[in-house]
């Protein structure tokens, strides 16, 4: 499953959702991780742009996926807000691996910029890859399942010489973990319109996306009020045999939808 869980916002079925769906791996964006504060709730804060944030949704998420294995990869640390107090909060992504799948290998690395220690930055701002390889026993195969937040331009989604950078990054990091013959998911909020670079890239190391090539038409939700309803996408290479592919609409557990890969 690939998701961006909305720091949280719909907190009550996002929880509820991932714990009865519990996918043996989760690739997870906008993951707000808050160790120095046992609030449950904070306030993004960016000019006009205010949004609730669940302080510890790292922590939350791991609960209601006891069996798998969390792994936080931070790409910045800011503030967020309790009322006039500031709270040092840090922002990322997370990927859970159900603990019967060992982690053979793994790269986390950053697609545009560099870790942001002392603020979330301008915008384009920092954004972050993971990467995991793991063996599943009953297929008796490796897999490689790879993630990015892909950068927010305030101009749009459309190319830009970072966008192409970035998609250059992501299948550098890809192909220091896919051994040959390897299954290979790539997948994420890439934050670009279907007709970008970014597939041609990622296509030279031999993936097709799965969203646009089965015809959906949307991976938002009703959350989600603005042009472009795409932004998630879930590619693979002919290594992997796709039993079934959807993009969930219900229940709506973020402005952004579950997609969902079976093997």
């Amino acid at each position: 499953m690939c998701l961006n869980g909305w720091g949280g916002k719909l907190h009550a079925p996002l929880t509820t959702y991932l714990g009865a769906s519990s996918p043996d791996i989760l690739c997870f964006q906008e993951v707000v991780h808050s160790p120095e504060t046992t609030k449950e709730w904070l306030t993004y804060r960016d000019g006009s742009h205010v949004l609730p944030q669940r302080a510890n949704m790292f922590r939350d998420v791991a609960r209601v996926l006891p069996d798998h294995t969390p792994i936080f990869c931070p790409a910045a640390q800011g503030v967020l807000w309790d009322g006039e107090s500031s709270i040092p909060s840090q922002w990322g992504l997370a990927t859970f691996v159900r603990r019967t799948l060992p982690i053979t290998g793994q790269v986390q690395g950053f697609v545009h910029k560099a870790f942001s220690p002392d603020g979330y930055g301008e915008h384009p701002r920092s954004r972050s890859a993971h990467v995991v390889r793991v063996f599943d026993f009953e297929k008796a195969q490796f897999i490689c399942v790879a993630h990015m937040h892909g950068l927010r331009d305030l101009g749009g989604k459309g190319d830009t010489p970072e966008r192409v950078a970035q998609a250059n990054r992501l299948a550098e990091l890809v192909q220091q973990i896919a051994e040959p013959g390897d299954p290979v998911v790539v997948c994420g909020d890439f934050n670009v319109d279907p007709g970008s670079q970014t597939f041609e890239i990622l296509g030279r190391i031999g993936l097709v996306d799965l969203v646009t090539a089965r015809g959906f038409d949307s991976t938002r939700t009703s959350h989600y009020s603005k042009a472009g309803k795409f932004a998630d996408y879930m590619l693979v290479n002919g290594y992997v045999d796709v039993a079934d592919f959807t993009v969930v609409a219900e229940p709506e557990v973020s402005d952004h939808c579950p997609l969902v890969l079976t093997l």
